[in-house]
């Protein structure tokens, strides 16, 4: 029996490759499946079997192209409705891989198909149990995300009954493999561990110690962010279907040189241009109008939650990162990139067009500046939760997220003299690139962030409306 957890921080997300006797089967694949049909080309395996937890909310899965590659079947859970082909397992229906076994748990509660898949060794004894949404570590899947046509209230008491009947009943050494960890946001708080144990989590995890329906509906219904727009958008591809990442690759990695970017730019306000360099290269110089969202960051994550899916985008990248850029906007179901800038910024540089830059300031003439400019506005880009915890006083609380909507900062004045900040400088630069899209020039980067204003005394900080100093 072999078994290889695959995950991909940027998205905070775990597939599982599972082979016995030159059988595997691949549960939650991402859209991009070079990996892990390499995987079995190099240990001589066949994969029999393609299982789905439920339908994807945060990543375009990999299953339509494996099962395209492969000819392995689908699987998902019993209550499952979609637009293609697939099997729809039984409850407690098992699928023999070589000499192990995976049993299907309907556990519906995240979403009415969640299912779980426990596998047993050759002598049927339980060793691991794959979770998907339902159980993460320390944490469970948010009940707000509905394939179906359930309140979360009404998600949550179904994931009650499934943890307290399918779940928390299995052997306490039974090795649990979520779908995601931490950042993600599938969970309010998932941990930072890659697998636990049912043991474990019977002992520690809030959701788990809940001693009745009622209080557990509280506790996994309170307290939950409001999803990414993309969640919705991602769980509907997932459900009716996408084209293959070949064919996306194919229209989308076109070389586009810096006059006729220029031109498209001129023609069309709508295309979105998006950088996708480190921060400090974007804020050096950019091409007018561009967003920044860096690769060394949750590049997916945030490009799902503020670009358009309706628009054609542009890139801008580091040379050779072409087509990296093009599979990770794919795994969040962008399809419509145009093509690239041939040579990157330098080549723009080169031509001699007009660039625009970010200025950034240290948190130390932040303080300098604070007291002394009447127009000076803070913007703190983080989410409601680290504003609460801890925040220059009288910043506003603008999360990078609401940036996009022309209507979140109609409070601010293009004469007013932004200093924009989040938790270390990733945010706050993409912010900058949003406003600054939107007519906001006069504004200032303030680099390191949250981590570096604390450390400044000169600057009055409050937690939670209560000052601090």
């Amino acid at each position: 029996m072999f078994i290889q957890q695959l995950y991909t921080t940027c998205l905070s997300e775990a597939a599982y490759y599972i082979e016995s006797e030159g059988e595997a089967a691949l549960i939650d694949p991402l859209r991009d499946t070079e990996s892990y049909l390499e995987l079995a080309a190099a240990r001589n395996a066949e994969i029999k079997f393609i299982f789905e937890t439920h339908f994807h909310a945060d990543f375009v899965s990999g299953h339509l192209d494996l099962h395209e590659k492969t000819g392995a079947p689908i699987v998902y859970g019993p209550e499952t409705r979609t637009s293609f082909p697939v099997r729809i397992a039984k409850d407690g229906e098992i699928f023999k891989i070589g000499k192990i076994s995976l049993e299907v748990l309907h556990t519906p509660g995240h979403t009415v198909e969640s299912s779980c898949y426990l596998l047993r060794d050759e002598n049927g004894k339980p060793q691991a149990v794959f979770t998907g949404d339902t159980l993460f570590v320390g944490d469970v899947g948010r009940p707000d995300l509905s394939s179906g046509e359930k309140t979360s209230e009404e998600l949550a008491v179904m994931l009650y009954h499934s943890l307290e009947n399918k779940i928390k009943n299995l052997p306490d050494d039974v090795i649990v493999y979520p779908a995601h960890g931490a950042g993600s946001s599938c969970g309010k708080n998932i941990g930072s561990e890659k697998a636990t144990t049912i043991g474990v989590e019977k002992q520690s995890n809030y959701a788990l110690l809940a001693t009745d329906e009622a209080s557990f509906v509280k506790a996994v219904t309170e307290g939950l962010q409001a999803p990414p727009d993309y969640f919705f958008i991602n769980a509907r591809i997932n459900k009716e279907g996408y084209d293959s990442l070949e064919k996306i690759l194919h229209k989308s990695l076109v070389a586009i040189s810096a006059g006729e970017l220029k031109k498209r730019i001129e023609l069309d306000e709508t295309t979105v241009i998006l950088d996708t360099r480190n921060q400090q290269e974007f804020s050096d110089g950019f091409v007018p109008g561009s967003i920044f969202i860096g690769l060394n960051g949750r590049f997916a994550e945030w490009a799902g939650s503020i670009l358009p899916f309706d628009q054609e985008i542009i890139l801008v990248t580091d040379p050779g990162k072409e087509k990296e850029t093009i599979v990770r906007l794919a795994r969040v179901g962008f399809d419509r990139v145009a093509g690239y800038l041939d040579g990157g910024y330098e080549a723009w540089k080169k031509a001699g067009f007009d660039s625009d830059l970010l200025i950034n300031v240290e948190a130390d003439e932040l303080a300098m500046d604070l007291p002394f400019d009447d127009h000076l506005v803070l913007v703190d880009v983080r989410k409601e939760a680290e504003f609460d915890d801890g925040h220059v006083k009288d910043a506003l609380n603008m999360p990078l997220d609401t940036l996009k909507d022309p209507g979140t900062i109609a409070e601010l004045n293009e004469t007013d003299n932004l200093y924009l900040y989040c938790g270390s400088g990733f945010r706050s630069v993409v912010a900058a690139s949003l406003l600054k899209r939107q007519g906001y020039h006069s504004l200032r980067n303030v680099l390191g962030g949250w981590n570096a204003i604390r450390e400044e005394k000169a600057i009055p900080q409050a937690k939670e409306s209560q000052a601090l100093n």
